[in-house]
């Protein structure tokens, strides 16, 4: 009978055991997945700052992408790609070797005249990118855990001033 009783004990012991380390790595998988997402955000992010800030101008736009020229006087593109979900730079025709961002589930890009809308942060849309002063950028990362989307790394919106406009 206590050898019953200590194999009970130790049975349930050790499902809590197993639960919590499954539960910890479970945890730490996904805040690993998190900080990826963060820093592959973070490095597309301001490298498109940099350069977009140092364009001359604003000659394409769609949702999906766009054309500056750049400040050497060479086009410079940022394309996204919802088929295989990324966003990839050009400059001269040429593309990069590797994409600027992966996994990224939505983009979308916006653009804005130069003035305020009186008494907010917001700015007027504008219907050409000969007009355009201002780019905004939204997307959307999410990657899968054990065969499930867990992680989305999003940037809400980043507003970004063309400084030569």
């Amino acid at each position: 009978m206590e050898l019953m009783v200590a194999t009970v004990i130790a049975a349930i012991l050790g499902l809590g055991t197993a639960a919590l380390v499954f539960y910890s790595a479970h945890s730490f998988a996904a805040i690993a997945n998190y900080v990826d997402l963060d820093h592959r955000s973070r490095i597309a992010l301001d490298t498109m700052f940099r350069e977009i800030r140092q364009a001359n101008r604003l000659t394409g736009y769609t949702q999906t992408s766009l054309t500056f020229e750049d400040y050497d006087g060479a086009e410079l593109k940022f394309e996204y790609d919802s088929t295989s979900k990324t966003l990839t730079r050009s400059k001269g025709g040429l593309p990069d070797s590797e994409s600027l961002l992966t996994e990224c589930v939505s983009l979308q890009f916006s653009i804005f005249q130069r003035n305020p809308i009186g008494g907010t942060y917001d700015q007027f849309p504008t219907a050409t990118p000969d007009t355009c002063k201002l780019v905004q950028l939204r997307w959307t990362c999410a990657r899968k855990i054990l065969g499930v989307d867990r992680n989305t790394e999003s940037v809400q919106s980043a507003k970004i001033v063309i400084r030569k406009q």
